[in-house]
């Protein structure tokens, strides 16, 4: 049973019959206000962690200076002024979390200019890298795990899991490496080995140079997803009213499609939904390996750089899209399923 039937449901003696709790659009607003209420409070505590580690990384001012720190004095009172070091850690906290809270991220500690114009091209740069790769990922992944669960035991399924299985375990950045001295450098010619653009212009402007970034997503997600939707589907199949759709005569085909995928659309949401999360912190290492302008590059740069507000900036809009991709899968899974949606117990 989900969470929300737990909230929604309560039980029934055995000797009563069923009965409905509430309204059902009460159930689902107390749900959604109680989901919000974890996903706030989970951002505040990413909040928390990420802004005090940041400072306890050291002296930020002697971080971004680095051997200038003792001959630039009107540069450290500009970056303490800037990163208001004079004030206690806690009020510095607050300060900057109700900046956070008006869209303000601050400026940038290398170089003065304000954060949200520096990323503001790089993240829309990283949404399209995420989309493109879930539009391939998921109908790739579905196909696979049909395939294999239709034929389960067969040449095709055990060829298919081998390889899924290789290359689940095969790290992302050796797969970027491998597709570069495949299509770029040793072998082929094809393809370029790093996202080329013109100033001012966006990824899609050059279709090719994202090829090789989108391959690797894809061949480090859709193994491990496709495993995890053949094995929810095969439980579908071995269950009774698969077994009855096949004592009817429904041709196993049909059976697959009418009666196995729509029962397991909610695991299918869920798994996607952890992939899309991982997809948005794993493009940061895809990113820098194919110089793609996106939040991922941006972000180690950053790191190198000792750019703290940069890196406080980027690590929330993470976070922040890690929560909401989390929360729309709950309430899909919730849509999808019917006894939560009614609020009705046997």
């Amino acid at each position: 049973m989900s969470a929300v039937e737990q909230e929604v449901l309560v039980e029934a003696p055995a000797d009563q019959p069923s009965r409905r709790v509430g309204s059902p659009a009460r159930a689902w607003t107390q749900w959604l206000l109680r989901r919000l209420g974890l996903a706030i409070l989970t951002l505040l505590a990413v909040s928390i962690i990420v802004f005090f580690a940041t400072n306890a990384l050291g002296d930020p001012v002697r971080a971004i200076l680095g051997k200038d720190y003792d001959v630039s004095p009107d540069r450290v009172a500009a970056l303490e002024q800037l990163l208001h070091l004079d004030l206690p850690a806690w009020q510095r906290y607050l300060m900057w979390l109700g900046d956070l809270l008006r869209g303000d991220l601050g400026v940038s500690a290398a170089n003065g200019l304000s954060v949200v114009e520096l990323i503001g091209d790089r993240v829309i740069n990283s949404a399209f890298l995420v989309l493109v790769t879930a539009v391939i990922m998921i109908p790739m992944s579905l196909g696979l795990a049909m395939l294999a669960a239709r034929w389960r035991g067969g040449l095709l399924d055990n060829t298919l899991q081998f390889l899924t299985l290789a290359l689940a375990g095969l790290p992302e950045f050796v797969t970027g490496i491998l597709l570069v001295a495949l299509f770029s450098t040793s072998v082929l010619h094809w393809l370029p080995a790093v996202t080329v653009m013109p100033v001012g212009g966006a990824p899609w402007d050059r279709p090719a140079s994202m090829i090789l970034p989108v391959a690797t997503l894809i061949i480090a997600v859709v193994p491990y997803l496709s495993r995890i939707l053949r094995s929810t589907m095969i439980e579908a199949m071995d269950s009774d009213y698969v077994e009855l759709a096949r004592l009817k005569g429904v041709p196993e085909n049909l059976v697959l499609r009418r009666h196995v995928l729509p029962n397991t659309v909610v695991p299918t949401i869920q798994v996607t939904a952890l992939q899309l999360a991982w997809l948005v912190g794993g493009v940061v290492l895809i990113e820098y390996l194919f110089n793609y302008p996106g939040i991922g590059a941006t972000l180690v740069d950053s790191v190198r750089n000792s750019d703290f507000p940069m890196v406080q900036a980027l690590a929330m809009i993470i976070a922040a899209v890690y929560v909401l991709v989390n929360l729309i899968a709950d309430v899909l899974s919730i849509l999808f399923t019917p006894r939560a949606r009614t609020g009705m117990v046997k």
